[in-house]
Parts: C-alpha cells; sequence; structure tokens
C-alpha cells in the first residue's frame, strides 16, 4: 500500500509566474515573431560555441540602418563570460521574459 501523499502542484497564475517557467526557446519565439511582424529582419545563430563566433549573441535584427544584437535568457539562465565579452561589445542587449516592455518599446 501506497502512503506517500500525492505532491501538490501549483499552476501559476500570475503573468509573471508564467515568465519565470517560460523556458528560453519559447521566449525567443516570441522575440522573433514580435520583431518580424514590426519588419525586422532577423537572423539567429544557433549554437555559437560550435563554430568559431563563441558568445555571438543568439539573434541579429536589422531594421532602418540599426542593427542589434541580443542574446536571450530564462529568468534563471546564466550568461557565460564569452558571452559578457560581446554584450558589452555590443550594446549589452540581455533580454529576458520579463524585460518584454522594453523590447516592444525598442522593436515598435
Amino acid at each position: 500500500m501506497n502512503t506517500a501523499k500525492p505532491m501538490k502542484r501549483k499552476d501559476p497564475t500570475t503573468t509573471e509566474e508564467f515568465r519565470l517557467l517560460e523556458s528560453e526557446a519559447a521566449f525567443q519565439s516570441w522575440v522573433v515573431d514580435y520583431a518580424r511582424a514590426h519588419s525586422w529582419l532577423v537572423a539567429h545563430v544557433t549554437d555559437s560555441r560550435r563554430q568559431d563566433t563563441t558568445g555571438l549573441p543568439d539573434l541579429v535584427l536589422a531594421r532602418g540602418g540599426l542593427v542589434i544584437l541580443a542574446e536571450l535568457k530564462s529568468e534563471t539562465g546564466k550568461v557565460r563570460p564569452e558571452q559578457e565579452a560581446w554584450l558589452a561589445a555590443s550594446g549589452n542587449h540581455l533580454w529576458r521574459p520579463s524585460d518584454r516592455q522594453k523590447i516592444t518599446a525598442m522593436l515598435v
């Protein structure tokens, strides 16, 4: 007979709770869709560690002569030292799900 208590699962109920649980892939999908909907050209750098571009941010966005290199992370994602070097050199565009308001203002 199993006497273990069932685990209580707490589903997220607020936008902030959902964002804390959002994966980097889901967040990236939102950023790409939003940028393209606002006429940005978007290039995604797959795993830069496998190329001669170690640390290069995840997305290159371009529109009207402006280029943004954006590193995307989940709320708890860690930035590697080589990514920090690229961020410092390219405008420090580290975006997390909680940055949606800042991102939409920048890309509109």
